[in-house]
């Protein structure tokens, strides 16, 4: 039984045959799974589950289990695993996330982590440049992701406009404070209000167009009726690179009726933000900078493990209703005398170095290098499509935006109640058998027809044929589907 530890100089050799034992799982059990997804129901994967934890006191636990987990795991970097906003990590990036770990260090205190703590202050100078931001002015803070960070700018908002936390009860329905998103914003916003106290049905949805893009017009016309009956739009949050789209909304038109209205402009690019890497796509974000705050998640378009999400703010003192003071952490004195603390940026208080990995990526590909892998998978996009409307059995919903493909089987019925059912059943007849994991969602509305499958395609190395694969998947599923076999 190793009992060894992973830091100080004895550290690398106790890991250097332990890694052997892990990347020889990671072989064998992608082997084993032979596809994207391992075959079989959920309660087949409970059960091997529970066989491979079975056994106690097992010397080759690590590479038992490892194999395991690799056989039982959707793997991203597979062509046919495509269903969510779910990317193939690079493997220098991995490397550097492995640093990380087995230094542990803590962002939470500077003596937890000098060179973290200094390096994080610096990448997120850089992002907020990319982004828009001036330098010396903006700040932020790493996060678990965009739900987090979506989190961090409504507080921000409710804080800035009605002056920190608000007791709503006994206030007139009337005066209550709004948040305005489109009908496609991610739902973290809804759960955000409900977490401030603000209360889901604080949230107005604004309707969408076809691309699942928030209509400007019907922005103004909500905001202006919620004025006329009193209330107090706090906050508009503005999608860039909707889920099941990548629809970017009207960023100008965003950031001008939030200035009208005195209200705070949150833009989330958590999945749209990678488009600010590549010189063809980042205009789709032209107005990002008149945020306030911004999420952007590089374990999306940035190739990183999990966790990399960002939050930015354009103004440093919009940050300060999260300042905090522990006298075991940042004591005043500390940070008179030099010692900076990132305690205050951030909702959590341990948090692990995840700036680390994403600044060794950035110094080995650079933007450009970085910007090319999302125009490859910009690129698989745009051929999926033209396969998708070359077959008629299937319908695409509208052009690619970023890297997602919306589209369905048509049944030789016609019949919306028909798709919908075939539609939402032959993913799971493809998860079963292991051969893709496609994405499903629906549209806006009401009735039936609505249901859609998704490709959302974050693999920069798979090839055009391999993409084209799924959709014939999908259909050969649905013909079986409909005949019964």
């Amino acid at each position: 039984m190793s009992t060894e530890l992973s830091g100080g100089t004895a550290g690398p050799d106790a890991l250097r045959p332990l890694l052997e034992l892990v990347l020889a799982g990671l072989r064998a059990g992608a082997e084993r799974r032979g596809g994207p997804i391992p075959a079989g129901s959920p309660a087949l994967i409970a059960e091997q589950t529970a066989a491979a934890l079975g056994i106690t006191e097992d010397e080759d636990a690590l590479l038992r289990l490892t194999e395991f987990l690799a056989y039982g795991s959707a793997d991203p970097a597979d062509p046919a695993c495509a269903a969510h906003l779910h990317c193939p990590p690079l493997a220098v990036a991995v490397a550097a996330d492995l640093a990380v770990s087995a230094l542990n260090p803590s962002q939470d205190s500077w003596d937890q982590a000098p060179a973290a703590t200094a390096l994080e202050t610096a990448l997120l100078a850089e992002l907020a440049e990319l982004v828009g931001f001036q330098r010396g002015r903006a700040a932020g803070v790493l996060t678990s992701g965009g739900t987090e960070s979506n989190l961090m700018g409504l507080m921000l908002a409710r804080d800035q406009i009605l002056g920190g936390t608000v007791e709503l009860d006994g206030l007139p329905a009337g005066r209550r404070p709004r948040i305005f998103a489109s009908r496609a914003a991610h739902f973290s916003v809804q759960r955000a209000a409900a977490l401030l106290g603000l209360g889901e049905n604080a949230v107005r949805a604004v309707p969408v167009d076809r691309e699942l893009r928030m209509d400007a017009g019907q922005l103004a016309a909500a905001l202006a009726e919620a004025v006329r009956a009193g209330e107090t739009p706090i906050a508009v949050v503005a999608t860039a690179g909707t889920t099941d789209t990548g629809a970017v909304d009207p960023l100008h038109e965003a950031a001008e009726l939030a200035a009208r209205y005195g209200a705070w402009l949150h833009v989330d690019a958590a999945y749209g933000g990678g488009a600010l890497l590549s010189d063809r796509l980042a205009p789709l974000l032209d107005g990002i900078g008149r945020a306030d705050s911004v999420s952007l998640d590089w374990h999306k378009l940035g190739w990183q493990p999990v966790a990399a999400g960002v939050f930015l703010v354009r103004q440093a003192q919009t940050y300060a209703s999260l300042a905090r003071r522990a006298v075991y952490l940042n004591p005043a004195d500390d940070e008179q005398a030099g010692y900076p603390s990132l305690l205050g940026l951030s909702l959590r208080t341990t948090r692990r170095a995840d700036a680390f990995k994403i600044a060794v990526t950035l110094r080995t590909l650079g933007r450009a290098g970085l910007g090319r892998l999302v125009d490859s998978c910009h690129e698989l996009a745009l051929g999926a499509a033209e396969v998708v409307r070359a077959d008629p059995a299937l319908e695409l919903h509208c052009e690619p935006i970023l890297t997602t493909v919306v589209f369905r089987y048509l049944p030789a019925s016609g019949d919306p109640a028909e798709a919908d059912r075939i539609n939402a059943e032959l993913r799971r007849v493809l998860l079963r058998e292991g051969r893709a994991v496609v994405g499903r969602t629906e549209l806006p509305g009401e009735g039936p027809g609505r249901v859609r499958l998704k490709l959302t395609l974050l693999n920069p190395h798979a090839t055009a044929a391999e993409v084209a694969a799924v959709p014939a998947a999908v259909v050969r599923a649905a013909r079986s589907l409909s005949d019964g076999t």
